[in-house]
């Protein structure tokens, strides 16, 4: 928990009380490697922090599949637009390797927010993040070269990148697996 704690307090600071009553709600989980934590169609309901492990959020069309980020330690996320709107969602999350999450209830977080205004502010910081996030992804797909977008992955994820495989890499930067053989080979 105190990998947790160092992770919040970093985002926003909480209080004591309030770090307190945040981490007693917390429920480990493991997953091994190919298991799902949020099948498409489900409602996600929880917020999760990786202690170990690697997962990918990712969707099907028309069998073909697109990754929209991966999670790793010390990372909390969630499958945010059916989080916050409660419908099924149209991803998943898969765990990658053998996962080790702590989870935390939607109606923990609320309840939670209700009573401690350092939770209210963190989750606002945690919001903004996801939001930001997005609008630089979509903006990186929409807008660079895949040889900018593997270059920027590699700055970003230098550790990360050697614990995914070339089609999971491939689909995360929207392209083929030859066409990402031919840009490391340029390398």
């Amino acid at each position: 928990m105190t990998d947790l704690l160092l992770y919040l307090n970093a985002v926003s600071p909480l209080s004591p009380e309030a770090a307190d009553d945040f981490l007693k709600v917390f429920r480990p989980k493991t997953f091994a490697k190919g298991e799902l934590l949020l099948r498409e169609g489900e409602v996600c309901h929880y917020y999760y922090y990786i202690k170990s492990g690697l997962t990918k959020s990712c969707f099907y069309n028309e069998d073909k599949e697109f990754i929209m980020r991966f999670f790793s330690e010390n990372m909390m996320f969630t499958e945010f637009s059916s989080y916050v709107s409660q419908q099924p969602s149209k991803y998943m999350i898969q765990a990658l390797e053998p996962t080790e999450v702590l989870l935390i209830k939607r109606a923990d977080i609320e309840r939670l927010r209700q009573r401690h205004h350092s939770i209210e502010a963190l989750f606002s910081k945690l919001f903004s993040g996801v939001a930001m996030g997005m609008m630089r992804r979509i903006s990186e797909m929409l807008e660079e070269n895949a040889t900018f977008r593997y270059a920027n992955f590699l700055h970003e994820n230098r550790t990360l990148a050697q614990r995914i495989s070339l089609r999971d890499l491939a689909s995360y930067l929207g392209i083929t697996q030859v066409s990402l053989s031919r840009i490391r080979a340029s390398k």
